[in-house]
């Protein structure tokens, strides 16, 4: 039996993964670099997959797939885009929804 993510851990890892890349483009540090190998390695994992590129191509195949069946409205009522944590920061100062 295959299993599928749920598409809702995957966001939130993509929207990880994408904060701590930016950090680590900051030079915000060895916490920053231990957390992205964390993060990519648990991306790797929910997608069945052995390196982080094609665990992201993974994922955004499985959001493509899921926005198809009808919409990014989640069962729960929330919204399928991710937001972005307030512990990421942003490039230029780049405003992002916040949770």
């Amino acid at each position: 039996m295959l299993v599928v993510p749920d598409p809702k851990v995957v966001r939130r890892l993509l929207t990880r993964y994408a904060c701590l890349r930016i950090a680590l483009a900051e030079s915000e540090g060895r916490g920053s670099a231990r957390e992205l190998e964390d993060v990519s390695y648990t991306l790797c994992v929910t997608m069945g997959t052995r390196n982080v590129h094609e665990a992201i191509a993974a994922a955004d195949t499985l959001l493509v797939a899921r926005a198809g069946r009808g919409g990014v409205q989640e069962p729960d009522g929330e919204e399928g885009l991710p937001t972005v944590p307030s512990d990421c920061s942003a490039p230029g100062g780049f405003p992002f929804v916040t949770p």
